[in-house]
């Protein structure tokens, strides 16, 4: 049975990166620590199906209230990422071969869990030939027939190394979410995001509208990494312009002292002056908070998505 991994004896293969010093969090952005009997019943289904989660890989702040749920966002394709993105916890390196009992797993965890929406992430797969589409697709699949009642949301990697037409295998499968997240201002891309492209990234959100557009299309930045508030409402415009709807927008934070330096810590009244800004632009959903990460209150946000669609809709 897997434990809680500690990040600093995560990632040894990154002790070349110079020390950030780590600044004190301020007392919005502290959570309390994980546990309870939800809690330990979701840890114990993940365990018994061998399911990694980006909960736990990334380190992230919510985990102790989405796990005390029955909420946890399943990473396929292992734990060992072909990128080396600096805000990143996720360990890189070169993957394990595919796993292809993994879709039917995660399909009898979801069923397990009881889950009404269900989060799907990976790890980058620039190895495989289809960047993990196909799998993606399979996943996909598993859960609808094991679980049809619920809704499927996607957060995937960019498949920069890929054919154009890998992107049909996953739309093709129908998820209700297609979740991309551009992470940063283009800007910042060369120091926090260097294996990526902006623009491949929004095209590829545009594409699967294109594609079918009935899926919800998502996308996500963290502020505190150097950005200013230009930038980020650029990223905002060229997200409308791309057909997306549903903007996330989180507080970085720096996972060691390897990774890369919280410029600064965003206020929550910035937050809310973001928010505001976004619904301003046309989005359909907004979740703008010093907490915010793709899948925290995934379902709930859902439910909001398609009832702003169909409010829209009557308005047409």
């Amino acid at each position: 049975m897997r434990d809680l991994k500690i990040p600093s004896e995560r990632h040894p293969e990154k002790a070349h990166r110079p020390d950030n010093a780590q600044p004190k969090k301020p007392s919005w952005i502290r959570v309390k620590a994980p546990g309870g009997e939800g809690y330990n019943a979701t840890r114990r289904i993940l365990r018994e199906h061998n399911l990694s989660t980006v909960c736990e890989e990334a380190g992230c702040p919510n985990a102790g209230e989405c796990w005390s749920q029955g909420h946890a966002t399943m990473m396929i394709m292992g734990e060992i990422c072909t990128r080396g993105c600096t805000f990143c916890n996720v360990a890189t390196g070169k993957p394990d071969t595919l796993d292809a009992f993994e879709p039917g797993r995660v399909a009898d965890a979801v069923q397990k869990l009881g889950l009404n929406h269900v989060v799907i992430t990976s790890v980058d797969r620039d190895d495989l030939k289809d960047g993990g589409a196909e799998h993606f697709a399979q996943t996909i699949r598993a859960i609808r027939h094991r679980s049809p009642g619920t809704t499927i949301e996607i957060l995937t990697p960019d498949f920069l190394k890929c054919t154009d037409d890998v992107l049909e295998v996953v739309v093709d499968a129908r998820p209700d979410v297609f979740n991309h997240n551009l992470e940063t201002v283009p800007g910042l891309y060369p120091t926090v995001r260097p294996g990526a492209r902006y623009f491949h990234s929004l095209r590829l959100l545009q594409r699967v509208k294109e594609l079918d557009p009935t899926i919800f299309t998502k996308s996500g930045i963290m502020v505190g990494l150097g950005e200013d508030r230009q930038g980020v409402t650029q990223v905002m415009d060229d997200m409308r312009a791309a057909d997306i709807d549903f903007l996330t927008i989180g507080q970085y934070l720096q996972p060691t002292p390897k990774h890369h330096v919280v410029d600064r810590f965003v206020t929550p009244d910035e937050f809310k002056a973001y928010e505001k800004a976004a619904f301003g632009k046309g989005f359909l959903m907004v979740s703008a908070t010093p907490l915010t990460r793709s899948s925290y209150h995934a379902g709930d946000d859902f439910d909001r998505l398609r009832k702003a669609r169909e409010e829209k809709l009557g308005q047409a």
